[in-house]
């Protein structure tokens, strides 16, 4: 739905080493201090930025201080934020300096026309659920992390096949021999699952979609399950190598045969900034090339 509260203490954060993230918080720095705005940046950034206008304060203060969290780079730049400061809850835009930029809307020539309406007020909300991953070893927690995409699990090593089972809410479902198992959000549906055969979900839909990963049957076919399911994966204790687990392909976590990995809906949930005009099926058209109206 439309908004109207304006924001008015703004975070900018950016892929670091990026010169152009850098030059687009550059000029972002000076197009809300203008506004008469208070402006933030990570301590722990790497840009040399001239102007001091910007108030440095920690990564995780961020939350505090700020209603809005403007992120420039690419998509795995919006993931690194939101898992970095999703207990904050503070809403997050993203301005694309990457590729495909599925959850990056404005383009950086569009910056001084776009991001001012939305600083006064004018723009979109919208939520998105996270995964919860925990991996357990003889009943101890040893790895966890959340993640907006997916979790993957994977042989971590060229031509290996993983032997483990699934248990949904506890209740047996298969066990398995392939390269592993995609674990995907409907944020996460057009980035690793898309390309392992899973389906596209719309955003508000509710549902976690397992992508098998080359199983070593023709019958292993993706499932779409509600998004409070409990999702239990043992890795065979006579599996022959370690595999791996990821998280938004940015949070590895090592396994070992006998490993139970737990999945579930983490309790927060992501919120996205959007232009009034943003349209989720339009992004699709021009990410993955679809048609045009005749």
């Amino acid at each position: 739905m439309p908004q109207s509260k304006a924001f008015q203490n703004i975070a900018l954060v950016g892929k670091p080493g990026s010169r152009a993230a850098q030059e687009t918080i550059d000029v972002l720095c000076q197009q809300i201090v203008e506004l008469g705005l208070e402006v933030y940046l990570p301590e722990s950034d790497k840009y040399d930025f001239p102007s001091g206008d910007a108030k440095k304060i920690p990564l995780q203060s961020i939350g505090d201080c700020c209603d809005l969290v403007i992120v420039v780079g690419g998509d795995g730049s919006m993931l690194k934020t939101a898992r970095d400061l999703i207990d904050s809850q503070v809403p997050m835009l993203g301005i694309n300096r990457g590729h495909l930029g599925f959850l990056t809307d404005i383009r950086p020539t569009e910056v001084d026309t776009r991001v001012p309406p939305i600083l006064a007020g004018e723009y979109t909300l919208e939520n998105r659920f996270l995964l919860n991953a925990e991996v357990f070893r003889n009943d101890k927690l040893i790895g966890a992390s959340c993640a907006v995409n997916d979790v993957v699990l994977y042989p971590g090593e060229i031509a290996r096949m993983i032997q483990f089972e699934l248990y949904m809410d506890h209740q047996f479902v298969y066990s398995q021999r392939s390269d592993g198992l995609i674990v995907s959000t409907p944020t996460g549906s057009t980035a690793y699952s898309l390309s392992g055969g899973g389906p596209i979900l719309a955003p508000q839909t509710d549902t976690i979609v397992l992508v098998p990963m080359c199983p070593h049957t023709l019958t292993s076919r993706p499932i779409a399950v509600n998004k409070e399911r409990v999702i239990d994966i043992v890795i065979s204790e006579t599996n022959p190598h370690n595999p791996q687990l990821s998280c938004d392909g940015q949070v590895i976590i090592s396994l070992a045969p006998g490993d139970r990995i737990q999945i579930k809906q983490y309790p927060i949930e992501m919120c996205l900034v959007h232009p009034l005009d943003y349209d989720y099926f339009e992004v699709l058209r021009t990410k993955l090339g679809w048609g045009q109206k005749l």
